[in-house]
């Protein structure tokens, strides 16, 4: 169909785009290796098959959040697959005359209606995202107009040309039309069989060209666009955490030259991968509590902001010159944002390639806190007493245990074969509210029949938000003096009824025994072989085995509110519910955030014991939704929430509606007065 002339003008044109699409692939690509090492390598087939199940099935943008973008999108990805075929078909058509790849197969016939039907579903879904950008212009899109403008425009021109080239084909040798139902319509339509034989290898002509321009031009500019992560997002799916997503890796202090992130080239390679492979369709921004309550704050923009740091600092990372790279804080990053993450992992949860935004806010607290020794003032205070005392308030240490002086519990030093060791945490031992948590479940223990013990005043805290608030000097002290008293006793299985105690003895503890070089294979043995159970889930267990006698007293309408560490975090959504079904005659109603979409209560990331500054409060929105939903009683499953709701509610004036923990309430329907244990 081309003549020798247009055949070199083709391959120049190839080969150009090629060129023109790989110099900044290849720049992205130094970035990455250039940042630091983390290991992604590992359960290779597991990650494979659920990165290929995710993108090729959508799962990864059909998620219930926006289920109309989920389906355009879904519109727009199975025609681009189809036109990656056409695409390679009509260059080689270019060279052979009437070539088709899959020839006279009854493939071939398929996938040429196919490729018509496409056609339409990609105009569709790219009107669809061009008219709600433009149109109604949600704040989640708030980036990139003209990108998104000129890849709106790319993929119409892309569909249009095709379609115009094929109606002249199908025009020009109708035998060859296959079931291009379309192309046979449009031929008919614009009333190309009546065109002469050189009129119509002039439209067949340009009509090539004009495709081949159009497509190759937005090849050309896919990786220069956020259309890029058509390629990156997939990568991204394959390398993607296989730990719960609460878990945070470790430092080694001994041998660690950079602590957290300071420079670009501080972050992870996986880090650089993530800003690549944004789509900045801001659903995370749409979830974030931080966000949402006027803070400095969102997810989105901190990815939005790496990616294009990471690539201004091109020109220094390909000379390995750190020292002229910028400091990220607080050139990149404002300090305000930065402390203002709950690590709740919405963000992380609603995202289609699963970028991992609380992990870099992370890194960047570590390296204020451990290197530059940049500390809000409010944490000064909170770190001390954490090192003296080893509880967040600076009590005394002796009095972790004094709540259990009446209650006939044993500690591991008088049971030493106990079967569980109920893990009180800080707020069980010291605060009011944490604990009548602590005596209910002991109740409810006992009642059962469980042998179990504390360890009083030689448990410390967890460390859980130190660690997130970037101190992990002083997390892994608190963590390796822990991890030596439950080698001591040989502790077989833990129960936790702290969300934030549960992730960290569960998840990240484990990779703290071979990292801290102080015990022997033995106790790294044993330590490993620890089970650490929740106490939602322990409960559950108890009634399925029928072991506890219930009595319920309490018949109110309520909700349950997810704790973010036991729900999002590690998919503990049934247990409460079975539970609280048990407890409560009243009736239950979901709230509107609930279960994996549940709203943060605002004490997460160690926020807890910071002042929350400007816009709402989190918990007030918390409480504001539950105030909503007209109930009398909400129930929770963590010490943090159960305070956080308090507090909003009492602030809103409905201290009215009581916020009992699961364990309140099963306590509760063991006694003929519920006051005995609330």
């Amino acid at each position: 169909m081309l003549s020798l002339a247009e055949r070199i003008i083709l391959l120049l044109l190839v080969l150009a785009t090629a060129v023109v699409f790989f110099i900044p692939v290849l720049k992205r690509l130094w970035i990455i290796i250039s940042c630091q090492y983390e290991n992604r390598f590992d359960s290779l087939f597991r990650r494979f098959f659920n990165a290929l199940f995710r993108v090729i099935l959508q799962l990864c943008t059909l998620k219930d959040e926006r289920p109309w973008t989920g389906l355009a999108h879904v519109l727009i990805f199975y025609g681009a697959l189809a036109f990656y075929v056409t695409i390679v078909n009509h260059v080689i058509e270019g060279y052979v005359d009437g070539f088709y790849l899959f020839g006279s197969s009854l493939l071939g016939l398929i996938f040429s209606a196919v490729v018509d039907l496409f056609a339409i579903t990609v105009l569709v879904g790219d009107f669809f995202f061009a008219f709600k950008r433009f149109v109604f212009k949600p704040r989640a899109y708030n980036t990139s107009a003209r990108d998104s403008a000129l890849i709106d425009i790319f993929i119409f021109l892309t569909v249009i040309t095709y379609l115009y080239y094929e109606a002249a084909a199908v025009a020009s040798h109708p035998g060859d039309a296959r079931w291009a139902w379309l192309g046979q319509f449009l031929a008919a339509k614009l009333g190309l069989m009546s065109l002469s034989a050189s009129a119509l290898a002039l439209h067949l002509k340009i009509s090539y060209w004009l495709h081949t321009l159009a497509v190759f031009s937005f090849i050309a500019y896919v990786p220069h666009s956020k259309y890029f992560h058509l390629f990156a997002g997939p990568v991204n799916l394959f390398f993607r955490k296989l730990q719960p997503s609460g878990f945070i890796k470790p430092i080694n202090l001994e041998t660690a030259e950079i602590f957290g992130a300071e420079k670009a080239t501080d972050f992870t390679w996986k880090d650089a991968l993530d800003s690549f492979a944004c789509v900045e369709c801001g659903r995370c921004q749409d979830v974030c509590p931080a966000f949402l309550s006027g803070k400095a704050l969102s997810p989105k923009m901190v990815i939005y902001n790496l990616e294009r740091h990471l690539l201004s600092s091109f020109p220094a990372i390909w000379k390995k010159k750190a020292e002229e790279l910028t400091l990220l804080v607080p050139e990149v990053f404002k300090e305000e944002e930065i402390w203002a993450c709950t690590t709740c992992g919405a963000c992380l949860h609603v995202c289609p390639f699963d970028i991992e935004h609380p992990t870099k806010l992370i890194e960047l607290r570590q390296n204020l806190v451990l290197a530059q020794g940049k500390i809000p003032a409010e944490l000064r205070g909170f770190f001390h007493n954490l090192e003296t005392q080893s509880n967040p308030w600076g009590l005394a240490a002796s009095g972790r245990s004094d709540w259990a002086k009446d209650l006939k519990v044993k500690t591991l030093s008088e049971a030493l074969q106990a079967e569980y060791l109920l893990w009180v945490g800080c707020f069980g031992s010291f605060d009011e509210q944490g604990r009548k948590i602590a005596r209910a479940m002991v109740e409810v223990l006992q009642a059962a029949g469980v042998d179990f013990a504390i360890l009083g005043n030689e448990e410390k805290c967890c460390g859980d938000s130190v660690r997130r608030l970037g101190n992990e000097y002083l997390f892994q002290n608190l963590a390796q003096e822990n991890l030596k008293t439950l080698a001591k006793y040989r502790v077989k299985n833990i129960i936790t009824f702290c969300p934030h105690g549960y992730n960290t003895l569960k998840n990240e503890y484990p990779s703290l025994i071979e990292l801290l070089g102080v015990f022997s294979d033995e106790e790294k043995e044993f330590l490993k072989s620890i089970r650490v159970i929740s106490h939602i889930e322990f409960l559950a267990g108890l009634l399925r085995e029928k072991r506890i006698p219930l009595n319920k007293v309490i018949s109110k309408t309520y909700t349950y509110h997810d704790a973010c560490y036991y729900g999002r975090h590690n998919g503990l959504f049934d247990e409460p519910r079975e539970v609280l079904k048990e407890a409560v005659s009243g009736k239950f109603r979901e709230l509107k955030n609930s279960r994996e979409h549940s709203f943060c209560c605002g004490a997460g990331g160690g926020l807890m014991w910071l002042e929350e500054k400007p816009g709402q409060r989190v918990n007030h929105l918390r409480a504001e939704e539950i105030i909503k939903s007209r109930m009398q009683m909400v129930a929770t499953s963590c010490p943090f929430c159960l305070t956080m709701l308090q507090d909003g509610l009492r602030d809103k004036g409905q201290d009215s509606i009581e916020v009992l923990d699961v364990a309140q309430l099963l306590a509760a329907a063991l006694n003929k007065s519920r006051e005995s244990c609330i």
